[in-house]
């Protein structure tokens, strides 16, 4: 079945709604809440057998701030002001970054917070300090990204962003998203799983019409009076579109999101007109802590030479480790801080010794590398200087505590975990665009299904992606609900 079909040639329709929804994640969910509370008649199609989405398998860290804070960081005595937001966010995608929708979510961050409050989901008035993925506290304000970390201090006050749902741990999702799709059913929309949009009905002039699903093994012909918005993920789990798109990635070994990840949503949208943008770029994860204590460590490539301030989110390590010779990384430690990773089911030690000289020459270093590169961060670490990664004081302490441990990252060993960050080109308001920057009459997206704020796993944050799907799906929502019925 062809991705697009004309509309003037649909003799019989299954079903006249306002409003189709295509996927029912977190963006998903979002859409057709707004949409139908603003009075349109909203009809949902799941490809799986229930909602939820890569936004339930997450841990739902919501990346949020600016004009001033959030209620749960002013009630936690945090500021954060949309200026100092914005330079944060800059610094970490520069100018890969839609400036409009950047601006937007800088500002209404907060309102949107309000709005996850208003469902019924609960955030616990408790600050977690440390350094972990998840706060395991069941705290719900966190740092989750590179804020503490150079060189974005030398752009933006650091500010903990990430809104946990109380006392979930690592099941946020399941907390946040469990709300949010009653609150969907509660609202009268029409929910539809085990259906897949195959096709769009797009008119004459452009104008996209409806969806063509197979519900029941059986062509189902959906007229949406007001318009259709993809919110159907991203592209993970398509080893065509992976292999085409992300070959620097390949093989993807631990693909990262939902069984529906098949890039569903791009592909509809791409035949009806649109433009699909940062289809190269990926969230890759490199889990160097926790425990916290690793960080006091030093990663260096094969050549033995360090690349990076250790103290920096995991996502940021992944993109660096993605750029060393061979995909190849290793964690020096010494004895006084040695653990084992937490997300590491084996730790692959290939090298130890009593020295430095003895590791590098176990593992195979170029003769005396590893030696000069360990005395010279030693040297520097005794004054709480890292001259060339700044790393924070925090985390500074030389290695000199033998035995010393060289640890196995190297990607091929560890497998990381990786999902799509490129998608459709839209509006902040949902509007699908064409290359040429034109909306498409009735065709919206939001979710990964879209190029959103994180276009990079080099400043990525958790958080960045559910609060963007969230955030952009109820503006999806909102907008269409305000269009004219056809």
């Amino acid at each position: 079945m062809k991705r697009v079909a004309r509309y003037e040639e649909v003799s019989h329709f299954d079903l006249e709604t306002d409003v189709v929804v295509v996927g029912f994640g977190g963006a998903g969910a979002s859409a057709a809440l707004e949409a139908q509370r603003a009075g349109s008649n909203v009809t949902v199609l799941e490809r799986s057998s229930a909602g939820g989405g890569s936004t339930m398998m997450s841990a739902c860290e919501m990346y949020l701030g600016g004009s001033g804070g959030t209620a749960l960081q002013k009630d936690l005595g945090f500021s954060d002001s949309t200026e100092n937001f914005y330079a944060y966010m800059k610094a970490c995608f520069g100018d890969n970054v839609d400036e409009a929708r950047l601006k937007l979510y800088t500002e209404q961050g907060p309102e949107h917070f309000d709005w996850c409050e208003s469902l019924g989901v609960p955030y616990k008035r408790g600050f977690f300090p440390g350094r972990d993925v998840v706060a395991m506290t069941g705290d719900s304000l966190q740092y989750t990204g590179n804020e503490r970390s150079w060189p974005f201090t030398e752009h933006a006050e650091p500010v903990p962003r990430g809104h946990l749902p109380a006392d979930a741990d690592h099941n946020g999702g399941q907390v946040f998203m469990s709300v949010l799709l009653q609150r969907v059913e509660e609202s009268g929309a029409d929910i539809r799983v085990d259906a897949r949009a195959m096709s769009l009905l797009q008119d004459d002039i452009g104008r996209v019409r409806g969806v063509i699903a197979k519900i029941d093994n059986k062509p189902f012909v959906i007229k949406a009076g007001q318009g259709v918005i993809l919110t159907a993920g991203g592209f993970i789990m398509n080893e065509q579109m992976t292999r085409q798109h992300l070959p620097r990635y390949y093989p993807i070994d631990n693909p990262h999101g939902n069984s529906g990840d098949m890039g569903d949503g791009i592909l509809l949208g791409v035949a009806a007109g649109g433009h699909a943008i940062n289809m190269g770029e990926a969230f890759i994860c490199v889990a160097h802590y926790p425990p916290p204590e690793l960080t006091f460590g030093i990663f260096v490539n094969n050549r033995g030479q360090r690349f990076i301030n250790e103290d920096i989110y995991l996502a940021r390590m992944g993109h660096y480790a993605m750029e060393q010779p061979d995909k190849q990384l290793f964690m020096l430690i010494d004895n006084e801080h040695f653990a084992r990773p937490a997300y590491q089911e084996s730790v692959d030690i290939i090298a130890v010794g009593e020295s430095i000289e003895e590791v590098e020459l176990d593992a195979g270093f170029p003769q005396g590398v590893l030696q000069t590169t360990v005395a010279y961060y030693n040297q520097h670490a005794e004054n709480g200087e890292d001259p060339l990664f700044n790393k924070s004081r925090e985390w500074l302490k030389p290695i000199n505590t033998p035995p010393f441990a060289l640890v196995s990252y190297s990607l091929d060993i560890l497998k990381p975990a990786i999902f799509t960050l490129g998608g459709l080109d839209v509006l902040p308001t949902g509007e699908v665009l064409t290359p040429d920057r034109e909306p498409i009459p009735g065709l919206f997206a939001a979710g990964r299904t879209v190029a959103g704020i994180p276009r990079t796993s080099k400043g990525y944050a958790s958080g960045m992606s559910v609060g963007d799907a969230t955030f952009f799906g109820r503006r999806a929502g909102q907008q269409v609900a305000s269009s004219t019925r056809n």
